[in-house]
């Protein structure tokens, strides 16, 4: 990976199970409202987003389907043909009532089927890999100062063994660690698709400074 690219890939996901509306999807839309086609399976390039960090940032944002077969390719072709600086998964926790900011993903365990009834062999995410893999980005500091008002940001090291946490070992493994994890809950009453966008903005602006840290310490070393 480029360690000087300036593209940043947010993926949501597409409906499963009894969930026929994906909150996770419906954020990032509305992060960047106009900038995708509701169900697009294809690349939205985006320019001069004003992320909070640097305007020139290219922005790029996609849907995955509930499948993990294709989200494994479509990960391959994310990091070979953009090599981002960071690519952030957004899903779906239906039973969360805060936004989670994910440290890790976990290579074994997979045992739930995906949307086409498929299931990883063995359970495994990655034949021969670590059992852990942790993001560059420190979840812990950007819990501590992301601020975002009417929800609640908390910490987690435990994505749940689908397909969220199947995408983001993925992700870690093929980007060296430059991924991260957001669990949204669903929507509701309390919880529109423009608070969480308001919310995923604020995030993402965080953990790209917290990124920016993490480089400036290295070069120095």
């Amino acid at each position: 990976m480029d360690s000087q690219s300036r593209c940043v890939v947010v993926t949501g996901f597409g409906p499963f199970r009894q969930h026929l509306v994906n909150s996770s999807w419906e954020a990032v839309k509305r992060a960047w409202l106009g900038a995708c086609v509701p169900g697009t399976e294809s690349f939205e390039e985006l320019s001069k987003l004003g992320l909070g960090v640097d305007t020139d940032i290219e922005l790029r944002t996609l849907q995955l389907p509930v499948d993990y077969r294709e989200v494994k390719r479509r990960l391959t072709t994310i990091w070979e043909d953009f090599q981002p600086q960071l690519v952030v998964h957004v899903g779906m926790d239906s039973s969360a009532k805060a936004i989670f900011l994910e440290q890790c993903g976990k290579n074994r365990g997979y045992r739930d089927s995906d949307v086409r009834g498929f299931q990883p062999e063995d359970g495994v995410c990655l034949p021969g890999g670590p059992e852990v893999r942790l993001s560059v980005v420190n979840m812990k500091e950007v819990c501590r100062r992301v601020a975002v008002e009417n929800v609640e940001v908390a910490f987690s090291r435990d994505a749940g063994r689908y397909i969220c946490d199947y995408t983001y070992y993925l992700s870690l493994h093929l980007g060296t660690g430059h991924a991260a994890l957001i669990h949204v809950p669903p929507l509701s009453h309390w919880l529109s698709a423009s608070l969480l966008g308001k919310a995923l903005r604020v995030i993402i602006q965080e953990m790209l400074e917290e990124i920016g840290k993490v480089q400036t310490q290295s070069t120095a070393a």
